[in-house]
């Protein structure tokens, strides 16, 4: 049976749109980092990559390769974890190209560095004009985290910001980091902006 994240991971990717106190796991991601506005053709190309090495290690078996442990499963959604340059902290008005962001795409426990590594060899022949030498693969722990599912367009998340922050107060809970994640569950290439669903959390709340 095909592991479905959507089914048994509900707790992390499916929480309803009230803030709620959870514990993230540590878990492995392929990211890439970068600065600028995530509507540039460079941010896709950023995003290409990630969809081309995460599909070229679920369909391995198909290639003549199957990873110890390998089972079927959905790829997991593309999450990015966002900040903004420190001389952009003081303005008022959000210039896009001041975001700093790390775009990931978490893989199964079964994928090592050697996955990821015929992964890239098999994706660099393949499409040898992607920029798979910015690929990182690494590990992350979210911990203590607060996360609710905003609906609608990337403009309202502020929002949901200011719920998950009351919910903080009255729960007296602190950030210890200025930085987000988000967990896109539609493609907002494909979704009308009121039915864009993204998962929004603060990690290591204290």
């Amino acid at each position: 049976m095909k592991y479905e994240w959507r089914k048994q991971e509900k707790d992390l990717y499916l929480p309803k749109n009230e803030p709620v106190l959870i514990t993230v796991p540590k878990l492995q991601f392929l990211m890439i980092r970068g600065r600028g506005n995530p509507n540039s053709t460079a941010f896709s190309a950023k995003v290409e990559v990630l969809y081309a090495l995460s599909y070229a290690i679920r369909m391995m078996p198909k290639q003549g390769y199957t990873p110890p442990g390998y089972f079927e499963y959905t790829v997991y959604p593309l999450e990015g974890v966002w900040d903004l340059a420190e001389e952009s902290r003081s303005v008022e008005t959000l210039n896009l190209d001041d975001l700093i962001y790390t775009v990931m795409i978490r893989q199964p426990d079964f994928v090592t560095e050697d996955v990821v590594s015929r992964a890239l060899e098999a994706t660099r022949k393949k499409k040898p004009n992607l920029a798979l030498d910015e690929v990182v693969f690494d590990s992350i722990e979210d911990g203590k985290s607060i996360q609710m599912l905003h609906v609608g367009p990337f403009a309202d998340e502020v929002h949901s910001f200011a719920r998950m922050k009351k919910f903080m107060q009255e729960h007296n809970l602190e950030l210890s980091t200025r930085t987000h994640r988000e967990i896109y569950l539609t493609d907002n290439t494909k979704t009308e902006p009121a039915k864009m669903k993204t998962v929004l959390r603060y990690f290591h709340v204290k």
